[in-house]
């Protein structure tokens, strides 16, 4: 595995820190991977990402499929070239906006389990995207145009995109899903893993860097599914995995430590779309090494900032004349030049700096927890750090 490679530090039950090497550098775990989707982390220069702490980013097959197109990207040197980026990078294989935009549900699946229905869409909604078991044939979101992706054409897509860790193709199921059904995708996605690895060895060369490739497990809230999942793809010998799916808030912990207790134990394990800070802490305690999400910049673009105390927003009146940073506590470039009132003024005017500022505050603050993480594991005490932080945290959401 010439120019990648994964070792593991220090230990505090499941949790565990470790050292990602790629061929643009290494990644320290735990940590968080900001999601610069189209090739940009929404209203942040790379520069600005670098100086948040860090450590990778994390582009989208699929929009970039769409947009610009792999061979513009291909021809710029790679994403990390075209996007200005000179660290460690990550596409996820497009599998969950085909079928999640498919299924008219954009940024999020549902993450709690309701009424069965193998149709399932959102309400108002029609379906663009169809699953058979060669790939998915799907409309874009943008024109209407149709395309095609198999697990073959994802690989094909993600090499010509270039980034160091790509992910193998997979079907995305939702917790509304019947367990007839589940058990049907989960062998599909398994098939789609062996033709995914097949693919992506056709397409290595010695003129392009090592591209790692990390299977997916699927298997939604059941335990003897993802357990096999694990065990299947486990066998294949991927560079790493990624734990995807629609998954259960309430047993985010349990689902993730089913998983990491049949993965091989010297490989590098992604939670794919988890970025809330209970959400974080659940994963690490249970043996997750890197994660992705949308939710810091999201939530900064509608307002919305987290403290060590709660998650807050800035449009409430109580922060008119509210003369102190976001956080008192926190070293980011908002939080020692801004007040909240200023912010307050800046998102009532819909300014784009706005934007720019309370996404430089999250991305800073998820960035920090984690890195905060990785020293407590470092120093033995995890668990503390942990009951402390959601402590403060979920009784300052609770009253704010």
């Amino acid at each position: 595995m010439t120019g990648f490679g994964f070792t593991i530090g220090a230990r505090s039950g499941a949790a565990r820190t470790g050292v990602i090497r790629t061929p643009h550098g290494e990644i320290r775990t735990p940590a968080f991977i900001p999601v610069g989707t189209k090739a940009t982390v929404k209203a942040l220069l790379p520069e600005t990402v670098r100086d948040l702490g860090a450590q990778a980013v994390l582009a989208n097959a699929y929009h970039l499929y769409l947009q610009p197109g792999p061979a513009i990207v291909e021809e710029a040197g790679g994403l990390g070239a075209f996007m200005h980026w000179d660290g460690p990078t990550f596409t996820d294989s497009g599998g969950f906006q085909v079928l999640s935009l498919g299924a008219g549900f954009k940024k999020v699946l549902a993450m709690d389990s309701g009424q069965r229905d193998d149709d399932v869409i959102a309400e108002g909604k029609e379906r663009l995207a169809r699953v058979d078991d060669d790939g998915v044939t799907f409309r874009s979101h943008l024109d209407g145009s149709e395309h095609r992706f198999t697990p073959e054409v994802s690989m094909q897509v993600q090499a010509a995109i270039g980034a160091d860790i790509a992910f193998a193709f997979d079907e995305l199921t939702t917790l509304n899903n019947t367990r007839d059904y589940q058990v049907m995708s989960l062998e599909r996605t398994r098939l789609w893993a062996e033709r995914c690895i097949v693919e992506h060895d056709r397409l290595r060369s010695p003129d392009r860097p090592y591209q790692a490739l990390y299977g997916v497990i699927q298997g939604a809230q059941y335990e003897d599914l993802r357990r096999t999942a694990a065990r299947d793809l486990g066998a294949m010998h991927f560079d790493g995995y990624g734990i995807g799916g629609a998954i259960e808030k309430r047993n985010l912990s349990d689902i993730v430590g089913w998983v990491t207790e049949e993965l091989p134990e010297g490989r590098p394990r992604h939670l794919l779309g988890i970025g809330e800070p209970g959400d974080l802490f659940a994963g690490v305690a249970a043996g997750a090494d890197t994660f992705d999400c949308v939710s810091p910049s999201r939530e900064a673009r509608n307002s919305a900032v987290y403290t060590p105390v709660g998650r807050f927003n800035l449009l409430t009146s109580a922060h008119k004349r509210s003369f102190e940073p976001i956080d008192a506590e926190c070293d980011c470039y908002t939080c020692t030049h801004y007040t909240r009132a200023y912010l307050h003024h800046a998102f009532k005017a819909k300014e784009m700096i706005a934007s720019t500022l309370a996404t430089i505050h999250n991305v800073r603050f998820t960035v920090r927890l984690v890195d905060g993480m990785r020293a407590a594991i470092e120093r033995g005490d995890f668990d503390a750090m942990r009951e402390d932080f959601l402590g403060r945290y979920y009784a300052g959401t609770a009253s704010a």
